[in-house]
């Protein structure tokens, strides 16, 4: 059997059922009980400054 055959047979057989099992895997572990506290700040992100733009800092603040 030469090489593409094995590889393409590998990969639509054990790797589809290797990422499909990791992406499952991904989601429970994200929508676990205790993850709300982990991940409410990054969801919140993109709402932060909804009323305003954020406030501009000077050239100055960014090397303190």
């Amino acid at each position: 059997m030469e090489t593409y055959s094995l590889l393409r047979e590998f990969a639509d057989s054990w790797m589809l059922l290797a990422l499909f099992v990791f992406f499952v895997a991904m989601v429970i572990w994200v929508f676990r009980p205790g993850s709300t506290k982990t991940y409410e700040n990054p969801a919140n992100i993109p709402f932060r400054h909804e009323d305003k733009p954020a406030p501009v800092r000077s050239a100055d603040a960014k090397e303190a």
